[in-house]
């Protein structure tokens, strides 16, 4: 075993006093780092994010549910529309013939229903009057007035008027249930037909049109955007360094990127309550960087020239006390 003298031990108790104060010495500086971002960070009045310019009830696709070839254009780009305004029209001959034929068996079934009660109160009279009939001559077989004959005579037309009041009962009930089926079957047949039609979701304007006349136009398949009418916002994402210094109310002034013009001011009306992966404007799908943002959106204050869709600079300006 080796030993060593007492100038080894002295070097080895040196060796490791001084790695022991370089360490120090390196957390202490990493130390004074940290405080000094934080510091920095604390004085920050503004943040700027990129935002990108929507309708507070965002860009909604146009589309229709079923497919079909496109037999009318009503309106295009640009144009703006009440809520329900057809915006084109499927090829809707089937769904039209359809609908004819259901309306016709629907109006001779009402036809049907009207006979049906005229026979029936038809029925009821007789009743009545046979009911009459044989109160009658119940009062006068008594008296031996009248024959036993007659008597039953009037008693089994009686019994048999009631039985056919209620055959006649039966086949009302039985046209008007078939008269709910045909109601049933027209109103399947307008939904079809109404599904040939694409309307606009709400009051706004149509800002794009991806199909023309003549195409076939698969279910489900988007045929344009649609931009609700009412203000506009910017929806930005906020790094996560100045995530908790952002509130509700905050004003934010919007410019054109990389200048300092100002095109709208607004404040935050909607905030993301938790840190997400940077998804707005993050096009290169290489892109590996690990930053969390916060999605911010900003109420402009009001009508201004900005396009939908433009990529503007957001200046968010943070409360004087640093919160």
């Amino acid at each position: 075993m080796q030993h060593f003298g007492i100038s080894g031990s002295f070097l080895i108790c040196l060796g490791i006093f001084f790695f022991i104060e370089g360490c120090t010495s390196k957390d202490q500086s990493q130390n004074n780092t940290v405080a000094q971002d934080t510091s920095v960070i604390n004085k920050i009045n503004t943040v700027v994010g990129v935002a990108e310019i929507e309708p507070v009830d965002h860009i909604l696709p146009l589309s229709s549910k079923i497919g079909g070839v496109v037999s009318k254009i009503y309106h295009d780009i640009n144009d703006e529309v009440e809520e329900g305004t057809v915006i084109l029209k499927l090829d809707n001959a089937l769904e039209i013939a359809q609908l004819d034929q259901a309306v016709s068996k629907l109006s001779s079934q009402r036809a049907a229903i009207a006979s049906s009660r005229a026979n029936l109160h038809a029925l009821q009279l007789k009743v009545q009057n046979n009911q009459d009939n044989f109160d009658h001559n119940k009062n006068l077989i008594v008296s031996g007035a009248i024959t036993q004959q007659m008597y039953d005579d009037s008693k089994f037309d009686l019994e048999s008027s009631q039985a056919d009041v209620a055959g006649g009962l039966a086949t009302l009930q039985e046209q008007e249930a078939k008269l709910s089926e045909l109601e049933a079957d027209v109103n399947y047949y307008q939904t079809l037909l109404d599904q040939k039609l694409v309307k606009a979701p709400a009051k706004g304007r149509i800002l794009s049109m991806d199909i023309r006349e003549g195409e076939y136009l698969s279910p489900t398949q988007t045929i344009g955007d649609f931009a609700p009418s009412g203000r506009l916002m910017a929806i930005t994402e906020i790094d996560e360094l100045f995530a908790n210094k952002i509130r509700i109310g905050l004003p934010a002034c919007i410019h054109p990127q990389g200048s300092l013009d100002t095109l709208a001011t607004g404040s935050i009306f909607i905030m993301s309550p938790y840190l997400r992966k940077k998804t707005l404007f993050s096009d290169d799908p290489a892109n590996m960087e690990d930053r969390r943002v916060r999605e911010v959106r900003v109420l402009l204050d009001k009508k201004t020239n900005l396009l939908i869709g433009t990529r503007v600079d957001c200046t968010i300006v943070l409360d004087s006390t640093g919160r």
